[in-house]
């Protein structure tokens, strides 16, 4: 019995060595019994996977299996950040000094890591010159805008040039694409054809490097709803068509776990038709609403009607109280998220919603349909 529970053990350990991983691994000093997170940078959320207490070293060190594509990390303490991305079974070396973490570290062992840092530094310098000038006595609003917009533009073309269109499969372009000035996406393709075509650029590229990796499947949808998009604006502009009644096809998949912890696919409901109502429920106006849309859902659930709620408020204990007795699907937006739904979607202010159709395509949103209950029953 001993001889073959040693054997047991042999075999296991011979399979745990044989387990293909990635290492992250270093030191961020002068952060003495802080808390380093270990974080996934999804698609619609981030998830925390491992953490470690910092001691007098600031030595830490994370790993994780293999991906059949390029996976998306941070390193995190408080709100100073460390983006990490992972392309095979390397190890990435990080060395930094807190509290400055996020703009003066060192990361060795992967040259996309390094064109990361490279990006998010120049994020960030963006970002303070375009505050520089929005803080200037000497300019009127049209003028600071202008410059804003002339900065964006110029980076953009450096970053396509540089970053992009020369490399579009590497995990730095997939990143490039979803940098930020504020809450806005510098590269948009809801709006812009140009946009659309750098999306387009990278999702070709991962379709040949990696089919069957979600982050390339997201990619081409956020190109299609962008270039429904701009058809829809062509068409009103020439024709004088009314928006309201050009049907709009595609549909940006959402994920992002419910209330009770499951992961829910907006795309999963196809066959349904859908309600994607996006809304905040620390607001005065809120029981207002949850009622008419228990109306709606109680009038049209059994007949195919499904709500997908996405929740914008901050308190995640206050949301699951308020959601807890709420029939249809509730999930709440992480405002960190790699991919700003809110950003992909337009939404400009809350409440907010879109109607989606039994086949995946958005029909409308509040500002063109002029009774909901109508458009509903049409659609069912």
């Amino acid at each position: 019995m001993k001889k073959y529970l040693i054997m047991a053990l042999a075999v296991a350990g011979l399979a745990s060595c044989g387990e293909k991983k990635f290492h992250v691994e270093g030191n961020i000093t002068n952060a003495k019994d802080s808390v380093l997170y270990f974080e996934n940078v999804g698609i619609s959320e981030i998830t925390t996977l491992d953490s470690v207490k910092l001691g007098d070293d600031g030595a830490f060190a994370f790993s994780g299996p293999q991906t059949e594509a390029p996976e998306f990390y941070r390193l995190r303490i408080s709100d100073q950040i460390i983006n990490v991305a992972i392309d095979s079974t390397e190890t990435v070396g990080v060395k930094a000094q807190y509290p400055t973490m996020a703009t003066q570290y060192e990361v060795s062992g992967s040259d996309d890591c390094q064109k990361i840092k490279e990006l998010a530094l120049k994020q960030i310098a963006l970002q303070q010159r375009a505050m520089a000038v929005s803080r200037s006595e000497q300019l009127n609003v049209d003028q600071v805008n202008d410059s804003i917009l002339k900065m964006i533009s110029s980076y953009k073309d450096e970053v396509k040039r540089q970053y992009i269109f020369p490399n579009p499969a590497k995990s730095y372009a997939y990143f490039a694409l979803f940098q930020t000035l504020g809450n806005w996406l510098l590269f948009n393709p809801r709006t812009d054809r140009d946009d659309i075509k750098v999306y387009a650029a990278v999702a070709t590229s991962w379709d040949a490097y990696y089919p069957n990796a979600d982050r390339g499947r997201n990619l081409h949808n956020i190109a299609l709803e962008g270039m429904n998009n701009v058809r829809l604006s062509q068409a009103s502009a020439a024709n004088g068509i009314d928006p309201s009644k050009v049907k709009t096809t595609g549909l940006i998949d959402i994920a992002m776990r419910d209330n009770h912890g499951q992961m829910r696919h907006l795309t999963d409901l196809k066959g349904k038709v859908v309600l994607l109502d996006f809304h905040v429920f620390a607001t005065n106006e809120s029981p207002a609403r949850i009622l008419m849309l228990r109306e709606l859902y109680n009038k049209y659930h059994a007949e195919g009607l499904e709500i997908y709620q996405v929740s914008l408020d901050d308190d995640e204990h206050f949301w699951k109280q308020q959601t807890q007795a709420l029939p249809w699907i509730c999930v709440r937006e992480n405002k960190n998220a790699a991919t700003p739904t809110l950003s992909i979607y337009n939404v400009q202010s809350v409440p907010e919603y879109f109607l989606i159709d039994r086949d995946n395509n958005i029909i409308g949103r509040s500002q063109s349909i002029k009774d909901i209950d109508q458009a509903i029953k049409n659609l069912l």
